[in-house]
């Protein structure tokens, strides 16, 4: 089948790579908006506006199913697409339920998100169905974006940026925080460093892919443990038989692919965390 997957940017990458683990044998078309990425600054109508334009695309390339790998779009944008086109729209929700029902005692979670993912109803609605305990607090990020876009993810500036932002935080009170942007799943490593080892780090990727396979009634890899590594630019494009493009660029050349690369290398480096 063939498969599309759509984000503001770089950060579908991670749902992309987790549906190569989970669903290796299938066809996809990766599209990062770049002309208008961080969403998470945007107004509705705007992000409206990117979607219904990417999502027109992505049909046009006979898509069987379309991923909105970004939790801001989803948030704003899924009922929308799913009332237009008569294929399976999968969106992104943030882990909260399986974070706060993995607490125990007095823990608390935080849910790291973008500023329009934090404002719209749909976490609102989450929350007030899923953490009766009132264990939830929010954190809006929009800076990871725009690190993560520029491949900057270990330097000091991204480590002063996350340490004050978790400066309010008493974090020994915390079990589990939740990447609510597929942008944040670059800066493991620094969350595991500034925070220990103590709080489990939570997305919705894996359950977003499990999602789509049985909505599609594939079946799922079961060998998830193994890592992919690629040894060329080209090879994310013919091995993995992947399709990219940028705001409906078809991106071909060498030095964009590269980063790809680099950023799908980086997804699996940090999947160990």
């Amino acid at each position: 089948m063939r498969i599309g997957i759509f984000d503001s940017g770089m950060g579908g990458l991670s749902v992309l790579d987790e549906a190569y683990h989970l669903l290796p044998d299938q066809e996809y078309i990766f599209y990062a908006d770049k002309k208008h990425v961080p969403y998470g600054v945007k107004t509705d109508e705007e992000i409206r506006g990117f979607v219904d334009e990417i999502a027109a695309f992505l049909i046009s390339k006979k898509v069987d199913a379309i991923v909105i790998a970004c939790n801001t779009a989803t948030s704003v944008a899924v009922a929308g697409l799913r009332q237009k086109y008569d294929i399976p729209i999968i969106g992104m929700e943030p882990a909260v339920k399986p974070a706060v029902e993995s607490a125990e005692g007095s823990d608390r979670v935080i849910v790291m998100a973008t500023p329009v993912t934090i404002r719209e109803e749909k976490l609102s609605r989450l929350l007030s169905r899923v953490d009766v305990k009132h264990r939830v607090d929010l954190l809006d990020m929009p800076k990871l974006v725009e690190f993560a876009e520029s491949e900057v993810f270990d330097s000091e500036e991204v480590r002063d940026y996350l340490k004050e932002k978790f400066a309010p935080f008493d974090t020994t009170k915390y079990s589990a925080l939740v990447l609510g942007c597929t942008h944040f799943n670059y800066f493991k490593p620094l969350y595991r460093e500034l925070l220990g080892d103590r709080i489990r780090l939570m997305d919705g990727n894996n359950g977003t892919i499990r999602h789509l396979g049985d909505v599609l009634g594939l079946d799922i890899n079961k060998d998830i443990n193994n890592r992919i590594y690629f040894n060329s630019p080209q090879d994310i494009v013919v091995y993995r038989k992947t399709t990219y493009y940028e705001s409906g660029d078809e991106i071909t050349d060498n030095e964009r692919l590269s980063k790809y690369l680099r950023m799908l290398d980086r997804l699996e480096f940090v999947r160990d965390f």
